[in-house]
Formats: structure tokens, sequence, C-alpha cells
């Protein structure tokens, strides 16, 4: 099958043909003829499968004719994160460049009064995240009576991210008489129920399970061993010198680095940085300007190895990503999925690594569990040497051990005072220099680490410069 069989335009194949394409996925083939004949979608899709195309190829075909009105967008596509509002609205640049189209991104940590300004003028498409759109609609600079497609992607994300509410609030002001498609890569219980409310008669489509990472996807577990004493903060130093040591072995070409917490992810990115690899950050905290810059960054090869936390897990498109490390083993098991489905896209192989410890093996049976297979173990040289820390890294590391400078003012009172009590004649302690661990710094030495003494065997990427 083509996609001169699903009915589109000669304008919009073109535009598909421009940009490489000549056979639709499972899913675009399935919802495109229903979307141009007007019917509702509830599109079950993993990640990757292309239904960001599924709905903005007809979508396009659909608004040819017609104009909108000031404040008054005619479609209307709500999205869980700015980066997937700013990906889709790009798929509307590529695949509606022959058409005469407007479109407004309303997102946040960009300037309201411009989303407002695109607004007044009448947009055919809006694309936005639920908390934006309100400000913005509260405020009186938005009606949503002409909305007549509304999307609503990545909703069991919304559900995660607490927009659900925001998002029943949203189809509240809606004209009824509109068509819905609603995509969603899980089904629980919550989402179903959203689905029969929002939806009519519609079109049911599940393309592969959300359980089943994708075939060309190769996975391994790295099993941090516990070390004397349950030194949490050396264990962790063991994962980050483990981390290192798999992007070595690796052909990485370019990787993703997930962690839980967004405080991991500074530690870990420092942590590579000061052992020569070549990483940035993306988290929530970043303003959208840094993000969109560091994904750009990203995307053209500048940067190598970005660790992030689950803000970029879901349905980013990122070409020939080569590697996934998850340095934390992720609660929810779907979401092992969608992380690791940001490699071996499109036919290509990809390797995804985690990295975890004995007390996450009831996280791991949960994603074995929903996959249906075991995740191969690895061994690492510098992991079966022994089971402490190496000898050159025995430093604390406040951030790792979760010890605050405030439990740790107090156990020292408490010592200092019985200390006082037992031997009243002794002389006070002198004024303890300040120490490494009260800068909040990650001490891996780097004498100790493989990068080092690889001579001509290092990795190409490893002998750029570091950029900021």
């Amino acid at each position: 099958m083509s996609f001169a069989d699903l009915g589109l335009s000669d304008e919009v194949l073109k535009a598909v043909s421009d940009a490489g394409y000549s056979e639709p996925t499972p899913i675009q083939a399935a919802a495109i003829p229903n979307v141009l004949m007007g019917r509702d979608i509830l599109g079950c899709a993993q990640t990757g499968t292309g239904k960001t195309a599924s709905f903005t190829l007809p979508m396009i075909d659909i608004l040819a004719s017609g104009r909108a009105r000031a404040r008054m967008p005619r479609t209307l596509i709500l999205e869980p994160t700015r980066e997937l509002a700013a990906q889709v609205a790009e798929n509307f640049d590529i695949y509606g460049k022959y058409h005469k189209l407007t479109k407004a991104l309303i997102i946040g940590g960009t300037s309201m009064d411009e989303q407002s300004k695109l607004l007044d003028r009448g947009v055919d498409v809006l694309i936005a995240t639920p908390g934006r759109l309100l400000d913005i609609f509260d405020r009186g600079g938005l009606l949503l009576t002409d909305v007549k497609i509304l999307v609503i992607d990545e909703a069991d994300r919304m559900l995660d991210m607490g927009f659900i509410p925001d998002v029943e609030k949203i189809v509240s002001l809606l004209n009824k008489i509109r068509q819905t498609l609603f995509f969603s890569a899980t089904m629980p219980p919550e989402i179903k129920r959203l689905a029969d409310a929002f939806l009519m008669n519609p079109k049911e489509i599940t393309v592969a399970p959300p359980s089943t990472p994708g075939e060309n996807i190769t996975q391994g577990l790295v099993m941090i061993r516990h070390m004397p004493k349950r030194d949490i903060g050396g264990m962790q130093k063991k994962k980050r010198a483990a981390l290192r040591e798999l992007i070595i072995k690796e052909d990485v070409t370019n990787a993703l680095v997930f962690c839980n917490r967004k405080r991991d992810v500074d530690i870990v990115h420092k942590s590579c940085q000061k052992h020569g690899l070549n990483s940035a950050t993306l988290h929530g905290d970043m303003s959208q300007p840094a993000r969109t810059e560091t994904m750009d960054r990203f995307k053209a090869r500048e940067i190598d190895i970005l660790v992030c936390s689950d803000v970029a897990a879901r349905g980013l498109d990122i070409d020939d990503l080569s590697h996934v490390f998850n340095f934390d083993v992720p609660t929810h098991a779907e979401d092992y999925v969608h992380r690791i489905g940001r490699t071996g896209r499109a036919g290509k192989k990809g390797r995804a690594f985690t990295l975890a410890w004995q007390e996450e093996q009831k996280y791991l049976d949960s994603i074995e569990k929903l996959m249906g297979s075991k995740i191969e173990p690895v061994k690492l040289d510098s992991l079966d040497s022994g089971n402490g820390a190496p000898a050159d890294d025995s430093a604390e590391d406040e951030t790792d051990t979760g010890e605050t400078k405030e439990r740790r003012s107090r156990k020292k009172s408490a010592a200092k005072s019985k200390s006082e009590k037992s031997s009243p004649e002794k002389e006070k302690p002198r004024k303890r220099r300040s120490s490494r661990r009260d800068k909040n710094e990650d001490d891996d030495d780097q004498s100790n680490d493989p990068v080092v003494g690889m001579g001509d065997h290092m990795p190409a990427f490893l002998a750029r410069p570091v950029k900021s």
C-alpha cells in the first residue's frame, strides 16, 4: 500500500514524497482514511509508530477549505509536553508546505504576548499544552467554540503528569459537534473512561502491543552489587563508573541517559563531563529556549550524550539514536518501553542498557512481566573486580548519600555534647576545614576511570573538546 491509496490530495502526497516517505505505517494506513471520513478515532499505538502523521496528514486536507476567524482556531491539538507540541508543529510545516494554513504553538516558557498576537490574526491549527492554553483562555485571548477537530495526543502521559482535569475542562469548552482523535500508548482504566466520555462511535485502532519493545533493540542489564554497610554514595559512584564503562565499550554514536530524579540528571552530567564525555542535560526545570536549543544541538550531533529526565521519554523523534541508558530503573514498567523506544526506530538497530541494584528488583520483575521476556545480564570488568568502591574514590558525596547538612550537623552536635559530658576537661576540637563534600560536587576519581590510559583506542567523540 502507498500513501496514494489513502485518499490524500496531490499536494499532501507531494509533501510526503519530498520528506522521503513512500509507504504508510500500519497506524497511518488504518487511521488516515477514517479521519478523512470524519470518524472519531481511538488509537492505541506504541511510540515511534508514526501516529503524528496519521492525524496531521488528513487534517491538512480537511483544513484546505475554509478560513479561521480571529481568536477562533478551527482545530486543536493537545500535547503533554512542550517538546511534543513543537514536534507536531514541525510536522505541519513539513507536510503542509503546499498549503497556506496558519498555525500557533501555545506552550509555556515563551512570550504569551506573541502567542496572543498570532491568535488575534486567526489560526487554522492550534497546538498547545493544557496549562498555557487555559491561561490564555482565562485572559480572554481565545474562543474554542469553532473547533471542528480535537486531537488528544499521548493521553496516558497526560494522566501521568496530572493534566487530566485541565483536559476535561478544555473539552467542556468545545462544541459538542466535533471530530475527536484520541491517541494513547497504553489504555489504563482512567484513560478508557475518558475515551468513552469524549468519543462518539470511534474507530478503534491498535498497533503493536505497548508492552513490546522494538524488535531491533538489543537490551542489557547491569546489576550493581552492594557495598559494605550499604554505602549508597559509594554505590552511586560505582553506578556512574559502570555507565562510563558501558559508553566507552559500546560503539556509541549518540545516546540518551535517563535518570528518575532531576537532581541526578545534573550529577551524572557533571560526572560525564569531568571524564571527557561530551554531554548536556534536559529536564523540566529548564526554560523552553534552553530546552529547544539543547535538543537542536543534540539532533545536529553537537552533543553526543543527553542526560535527561522522563520529559524526553515519549514521542521525541531523534534520527539514528544508537543507544539508550537507564541510569535508574523506571518505577513504571511502561516508562521502560517508552524510554528504550527512542532507539531502534524506522527499522534501524538500537541498544539499551539498564543499571540496577537489588532494591529495584521488583521494578525489573514488573518490566519483564510486561514485556514477557527477560533482560539479558551484562558483566563489566569494573564491577567484577570486587564489591568495594575503587580505592581512589572513597570520598563521600553528600548528594548521593541523601544525608543533608542539617542531619549531619545534628549528629555532630549530639556527638560533641556526649564527648563534653564524658571529658569535660577535653580541649575543644579545632574548626574543621571545608571539604569537597560541603560543595555538593561529584568526586569520581578520574584516575580510576576506564577512559584514562586508553591511548589510541579512545572513541573519536571522547577526543573532541567538551562543549558547554
